[in-house]
């Protein structure tokens, strides 16, 4: 294949543009100018970009893409502006649910007037006898109905490790937080296996219509990567993943055994665990208590100790160890730990996800050990509204800082969580590098200093987010032997205004040379 009259960046090391490039069994053999590989190579398939834009394929480094794909069958919350809006959506839902269970997701208190969490007692009346599950926008807190904690044998007496039964005036609320909302969602039905792999095809489409051609899964399941591999297998999934295993007992030994696995579309690195909670949901632990919940610090959803012990068990080997940390006392509890197992700056890319709240006397430890901050800038521009009400004026300097991080390793993956936050890789560079949120809010930036330029911002979404991944080498750029992932755009998002990043249309996508939006 011939690609000819583009604008291609090719985020190679110079961040070089060229006009084509040429294309054989799914790889890149020369990029150039139009004259150069249109008298070089001869091909029967010959692509004229007329003008546009090329960019390689987008990288979402810090996604949940078989989970969200999965999730496709329960009551989407998202954007809802008040729980009466979520009740009547449910209402509706119910008549149609595919099992007995209700299950609501991505809502989120912080979008509604009254900011407050809800409680059951609507729930109750409701559905006096069907169970309800509503999980919260961040994936941290759930609400639940009185059916729902009755078949999960929760009551006034219940705690857990990690976790928060809500009881206010002597009852239960029906909030759970963190670990305690698996004492209810273990007893929620899987989804068919056939209707997982229809879903995860559904999912890639979203996904190539948004630019992007590989994501990272974070914590799946062992039965996932089975998934996965059978509907690559059989040709119905082109998405590349690079998949982080849950952080399950049961995994270590066996896959420390047998090593990274790796196909040209499958990639299984390394295992994602978690801190601590989330910032909206006061779950993120703190150093000191949140400025709007008096005596309330967060808390780690495990014990250092456990944390520990995997880092022990992984240093000698080739997985990564990629490790959820919101608030500054989990980011340092998780810093600390790599820094004592690693012991000096390396290349095992040990990663932390979200590095959302850094206190100031800690950003040292991400040069010092070789650990890589792996963010998601839409992250700011959706807790901007209510984060300094969360933690205030001091420590919101350490939040969100993509610029300070980025001087700190030299390279920054991005992500965007989805479905947490949208999945849109045109909101991921707006926010990194304009600070505002889609709404074009605020007009001067969200700490602005932070901001990332534009040529950062790409490579993040791009060559970086390959090398968060081990995966440099093989794309991520648009160079002599790399896979040939490339979008092309209607829109120059090195040159264009920042109120029309989001007009930007993806006019087609490819991986490995083959178009598959």
């Amino acid at each position: 294949m011939i690609v000819h009259n583009a604008k291609i960046y090719t985020v190679d090391s110079g961040f070089s543009v060229v006009e084509a490039m040429a294309i054989k069994d799914g790889k890149i053999v020369a990029t150039g100018s139009n004259e150069n590989i249109l008298n070089t190579y001869e091909s029967d398939s010959t692509i004229d970009a007329n003008n546009k834009f090329i960019f390689p394929g987008f990288i979402d480094a810090h996604c949940h893409f078989t989970g969200y794909a999965t999730d496709q069958w329960k009551c989407d919350l998202t954007g809802t502006h008040s729980f009466e809006e979520i009740t009547k959506k449910i209402i509706d839902y119910s008549k149609t649910a595919s099992m007995e269970w209700i299950y609501g997701r991505s809502w989120d208190q912080n979008d509604w007037e009254i900011k407050s969490f809800p409680n059951k007692n609507i729930l109750d009346s409701l559905f006096p006898n069907r169970p309800v599950f509503l999980k919260r926008v961040d994936g941290h807190a759930a609400l639940v109905n009185q059916k729902a904690l009755e078949l999960s044998g929760i009551n006034l007496n219940s705690t857990i490790n990690g976790g928060s039964i809500e009881i206010k005036e002597g009852k239960l609320t029906g909030i759970l937080i963190d670990n305690a909302m698996d004492l209810v969602e273990k007893n929620i039905p899987s989804i068919t296996d056939d209707l997982a792999k229809k879903y995860f095809n559904e999912m890639q489409h979203m996904c190539f219509e948004q630019g992007l051609t590989g994501v990272h899964d974070c914590g799946v399941s062992e039965h996932t990567i089975e998934l996965i591999e059978q509907a690559q297998k059989s040709g119905d999934l082109k998405m590349k993943i690079f998949a982080l295993l849950s952080d399950s007992a049961n995994y270590y030994d066996k896959w420390i055994k047998k090593g990274p696995y790796k196909t040209n579309g499958l990639h299984v690195g390394g295992f994602k665990l978690y801190a601590d909670g989330a910032l909206g949901s006061r779950g993120a632990c703190m150093l000191s208590e949140y400025n709007d919940k008096k005596n309330w610090n967060g808390f780690l959803l495990t014990d250092e100790k456990h944390f520990r012990e995997v880092a022990v068990k992984l240093v000698n080997t080739s997985f990564q160890m990629c490790t959820h940390a919101i608030g500054d006392s989990g980011n340092r509890t998780i810093l600390k730990i790599y820094g004592d197992v690693l012991k000096e700056r390396n290349d095992k890319r040990w990663r932390i996800e979200h590095a959302q709240v850094i206190n100031s006397s800690d950003f040292h430890y991400f040069r010092s050990f070789g650990i890589i901050p792996s963010v998601q800038p839409t992250h700011a521009t959706s807790d901007m509204y209510w984060a300094k009400d969360r933690i205030g004026d001091d420590r919101i300097k350490g939040a969100y800082a993509y610029q300070t991080l980025l001087k700190e390793n030299g390279w920054l993956p991005l992500g965007t969580d989805f479905p947490v936050e949208y999945i849109s890789p045109f909101k991921t560079f707006l926010a990194a590098v304009f600070r505002v949120d889609d709404k074009g809010f605020p007009s001067d930036g969200f700490q602005i200093d932070q901001g990332l330029t534009r040529e950062q911002a790409i490579r993040g979404m791009t060559i970086w987010a390959a090398k968060a991944a081990f995966e440099e080498k093989e794309k991520g750029s648009l160079e002599i032997g790399k896979a040939a992932d490339f979008i092309i755009l209607d829109n120059d998002l090195m040159q264009c205004k920042k109120e029309v990043v989001l007009k930007t249309k993806v006019v087609a996508t490819f991986i490995d040379g083959v178009k598959v939006y």
